[in-house]
């Protein structure tokens, strides 16, 4: 559950955070990207491309399970005392901690946890998470994560199955964590996700977006070009390309273009399933509207007369041509394949 604070007390923790950030950032380890100044999700799957271009080709998936939700308090504000003497900031932090949450009018008392939604709960959770960190390197492990997200890099299935055995144990002893077993696992990289992301098998190593990345975007893409909507094809472009543009920006770290330019196939044809959903269902209107478009009297004929659906006539050749990527890119849609093109140049 997020915990948003109020005005006063956002100012206290980003003040906290400025302060306590140049103290605990610099003795993290290079393997922790979540959360930090500089380091982003990219560039832990860049590392994690070249751990298993290095051999480790087997990944133990560890997924915490509620981790900012199950922080000990105690064992956290020991870890913090550890560096900071101040009694006063000490207190402060605990205070927010222990800081209830109103749900609905009523104060819910909070005993374990850092409430998400607050600037200095990322902190917190990476300095006890920092303890997982420094017991991966002592052990000599290739590892990458982020956030509560933890992805050990190995050369067996059975070294996988030991190690996974044994991060279990050190969460449970000397963290009070506890790891998701439906959510975890040893397994090929190529058949896990990572930060939205996942890898090509084959002879030549790619970074690809998830079976679930994809499943998602085309779910929002669904909703945008509903016909329920009664908008403009124009409006509804401009709701695409704000939502696409985001999206590749995140994406833009994938090395197989195919993606972008199945994906611009599959929205272009969403788009014209949108648009003779719009023509009145009526034969005399859609040959009207193809003929107006360009296309043959008898081509638009037999379109016109069709008992199909929306959507098989979408892929329908007179379509393709009353319709063309050009007619789509006169109104402004932005064309993934070609930014992403862009993109990659100059990366």
């Amino acid at each position: 559950m997020l915990g948003i604070p109020t005005v006063a007390d956002r100012l206290i923790q980003q003040a906290l955070l400025q302060v306590l950030s140049p103290v605990y950032d610099p003795t993290f380890s290079s393997s922790s990207y979540g959360f930090r100044p500089g380091r982003n999700a990219h560039q832990a799957l860049r590392q994690a491309k070249q751990y298993i271009a290095r051999g480790y080709e087997w990944v133990v998936d560890i997924d915490l399970e509620k981790c900012f939700d199950r922080i000990n308090h105690d064992i956290l504000m020991g870890r913090i005392a550890r560096r900071i003497s101040d009694k006063r900031i000490l207190k402060l932090i605990r205070r927010y901690l222990q800081a209830g949450v109103m749900v609905n009018g009523v104060v819910i008392e909070r005993y374990e946890g850092t409430p998400q939604g607050g600037p200095l709960s990322p902190l917190l959770s990476n300095i006890l998470l920092d303890e997982l960190d420094k017991e991966l390197e002592s052990r000599g492990h290739k590892f990458c994560r982020y956030a509560d997200d933890c992805n050990v890099y190995v050369r067996s299935q059975r070294a996988g199955t030991r190690v996974m055995a044994s991060i279990e144990r050190f969460l449970a002893k000397r963290l009070k964590l506890r790891v998701n077993r439906q959510k975890s696992a040893v397994a090929k990289p190529q058949d896990r996700q990572f930060l939205g992301f996942s890898f090509t098998s084959g002879r030549w190593l790619k970074i690809k977006p998830s079976v679930k990345a994809l499943k998602n975007v085309k779910h929002r893409i669904r909703k945008i070009t509903r016909r329920s909507r009664g908008i403009s094809l124009l409006q509804v472009i401009k709701e695409l390309n704000a939502y696409l543009g985001g999206w590749l920006g995140y994406y833009k770290l994938v090395d197989t273009p195919t993606t972008f330019r199945d994906l611009d196939s599959w929205i272009r044809r969403r788009l014209r399933c949108f648009v003779i959903k719009q023509w009145i269902n009526s034969c005399h209107t859609r040959f009207e509207k193809l003929t107006a478009l360009g296309v043959g009297n008898k081509s638009a004929c037999g379109v016109a007369a069709s008992r199909k659906g929306p959507w098989a006539l979408s892929n329908a050749k007179p379509l393709k041509v009353a319709m063309p990527n050009r007619f789509f890119a006169e109104r402004g849609l932005i064309c993934l394949q070609d930014r992403y093109a862009y993109l990659a140049k100059i990366m």
